[in-house]
This record gives C-alpha cells, structure tokens and sequence, in this order.
C-alpha cells in the first residue's frame, strides 16, 4: 500500500504542477505569450531569470518624499484632455494574478524597476513612454477605490506633465494589454510588475522574463502591438 500512495502522491503533484505553470498566464492566452514558460512564484520569492529582490517587494518602509511630488494644479503646462488622463484608481483582483490597480476602464496599472520612488522619479521617456504610457492627471485627484489617498501622489515628469504615483512609485498602462483586466507587462524586460494598492510588486505570478511590444510608428498609424520589440531594452 505504501508504494501505490507514494504514486497516487507523485502523479497529483504533478498534475497540480501543471495546473500552476499554465494558471500563471490571464485567461484566455497560454504560456507562449509569456516568454514561452509561465511560472508561479510567490510573494517572497522570484522564479529563475527573475532580476528583482524579493525582500523589495512590500515596501514596508518606503516613504514618498514630499519634496519631489508635485501638489495638485502646480504645473506650468496646458491642462491635458480628458482623454489623456487617468481619472480614477480601483483596487481589485484578477484571476491567477490577484491584488491589482486598474483604472478607469479597466486596465492595469505598471511599476518600473527603472524608476526611484523616494525621492519619485519617472525615467521611463521617449519611446519607452510610447509603450507604457503614463498615467497622466492634470490636478492628482483621481477617484480611489480600494486605494487610499495617502498613498497616492505624483511626480512631474521631463516634458511637465504630472503622472499619478502609488507609494512614490510612477504608474503606467502597458500598450500591450488589449483588454481590461490583463496583465500580459508583468516581468517585462524583468524590469515592469503589476503595482498592488500599497505600492508593491505582484509577484503572485511571475512569467520568465520578455520583450516589451514595439511601440507605435512614427506616422501614427496603429501600432503591431503583438510584435515584440527586441531591440528594446526598457
């Protein structure tokens, strides 16, 4: 009897291994739009190839500088269209991935190892902006939901624009996730994470590291956004 539940063991470790590495992707996409090899890992851990420190992860420490954001209406800049600013920051859940911020329609929202939150810095520019867009507001008021305002904040970018902050970490939407409630940036470039409502890292499922989409073409076409852009690095 002992070797036959030895088996019935290793034969349900198995399948449940299985369920883990394909459940690591959204629902709906299979482990080749995650670098070929989705793998779980937890919050205390990163699986292989993995660059960043899990001991990071909670922020249990981390402060804004107040210093370094910006106060409501203080930018010099034209006040941005409607359609060009985050209006609101929910705090929610997605299967397989769990705690997430989304915004107002919807779509997640990115941290960037890339860049500091204390003192806030963006250092995403250029065309890596193209690619993960900021989240932009003009008078960093966005309505919260299972977010709190204190830990909400903004950082004025290189070209003056302000773009909200959670825990002094920049936010940004990934022009990849085509849909509400996808998170296809995690580990991208092993550098871009889902931001939880406290300004940590969701590490709940983590991808083998992969490349960013390309960004839009120059003459404003719509971008291939389900080519990878390998010769990027950000």
């Amino acid at each position: 009897m002992v070797p036959e539940k030895r088996k019935l063991t290793v034969v349900g470790a198995a399948i449940a291994a299985a369920f883990a590495v394909t459940g690591c992707a959204p629902q709906g996409y299979n482990a080749a739009d995650y670098g070929n090899a989705a793998e779980p890992a937890s919050n205390t851990a990163a699986s292989p190839g993995a660059t960043a420190d899990p001991a990071a992860t909670s922020d249990p420490v981390a402060q804004t500088d107040p210093n370094a954001t910006a106060p409501p209406g203080s930018g010099q800049t034209a006040a941005l269209p409607d359609s060009q600013v985050t209006n609101k920051l929910t705090g929610s859940a997605v299967k397989r991935m769990g705690e997430v911020v989304e915004n107002e329609d919807g779509f997640v929202l990115y941290r960037f190892d890339g860049d500091s939150n204390n003192p806030a810095k963006s250092n995403c520019n250029g065309d890596c902006a193209k690619v993960w867009e900021p989240a932009l507001t003009n008078d960093g008021k966005p309505a919260l939901k299972g977010v709190s305002a204190s830990v909400v904040g903004t950082v004025t970018r290189a070209d003056g624009t302000k773009q909200l902050t959670i825990k002094g970490w920049p936010v940004y939407h990934y022009i990849g996730d085509k849909k509400p409630g996808e998170w296809k940036g995690q580990n991208v470039s092993g550098k871009w994470f889902v931001i939880k409502p406290d300004g940590a890292k969701n590490l709940t499922c983590l991808p083998k590291i992969s490349q960013p989409v390309a960004p839009p073409a120059d003459s404003g076409g719509a971008s291939d956004t389900s080519s990878s852009g390998s010769d990027y690095s950000y």
